[in-house]
């Protein structure tokens, strides 16, 4: 008898194992989408009223940044499973929406820029259906993908910081480049590991969609800006 109930044993865990997986999906769609809400006022205040986080040192700025930005992720991820945890992201958001209103006020000095910010939105939504129609369809394990785009991001990281001293355009172009290309590949990684999943908690899982459509769409506008930016 206990043979003849190990197959509905097993058919029934993985249903109840499936639909937790997507119920994590649904959780961290929602959270995402609530997230950009906290990013979009901070980004709005940060240019109406001028933000700038350290401009006029800003390799003391860029190490404020990554400490502010790890003491947030030691945050989130110590509260991941209470509501601190959402608010710790939102909180997180919003100081991601900050700094980016330095970019963002650059851009609106060209006399197209609202279009080229429309053009940067468009472009990361399109990258994000993507990602996540071939995280749902694909079969293919992509876990070994993540240790390579870490060593792509310590990359990116450095050669950013280094150009902070050598200022040069071209660097520029090319870091703002390969981070579309990595993090475009981070979401659909990031995605996949919670259809598959290898992540359960769904604040985690926002955390990191998150930072990859934040970069995507940041280098996606920086790209825009120095190719496509007019002057009146």
């Amino acid at each position: 008898m206990d043979q003849s109930l190990k197959p509905l044993d097993v058919v029934y865990g993985s249903a109840v194992g499936i639909e937790r997986q997507r119920v994590v999906l649904r959780n961290t769609y929602a959270l995402l989408a609530l997230s950009m809400v906290p990013t979009v006022l901070g980004a709005w205040l940060g240019v109406a009223f001028n933000f700038s986080f350290l401009a006029g040192n800003p390799a003391i700025g860029f190490v404020a940044f990554m400490a502010i930005a790890f003491a947030f992720f030691f945050g989130i991820e110590k509260f991941k499973n209470s509501g601190v945890g959402v608010m710790l992201l939102l909180g997180f958001t919003f100081f991601m929406g900050l700094m980016l209103s330095r970019l963002i006020g650059a851009v609106l000095g060209f006399s197209n820029g609202v279009q080229l910010i429309s053009l940067a939105f468009g472009g990361t939504g399109l990258v994000f259906v993507g990602m996540a129609t071939l995280a749902s369809t694909m079969k293919r394990d992509v876990s070994t993908m993540g240790k390579w785009l870490m060593m792509g991001v310590v990359v990116l990281l450095v050669a950013g910081f280094a150009n902070i001293w050598l200022q040069l355009p071209a660097l520029m172009l090319t870091v703002s480049v390969l981070a579309v290309l990595i993090f475009s590949a981070f979401i659909l990684y990031d995605l996949k590991r919670v259809i598959d999943g290898g992540e359960t908690n769904y604040i985690t899982a926002t955390l990191a969609i998150y930072l990859d459509v934040y970069n995507v769409f940041q280098s996606l506008l920086s790209i825009l800006g120095v190719v496509g930016g007019e002057r009146d």
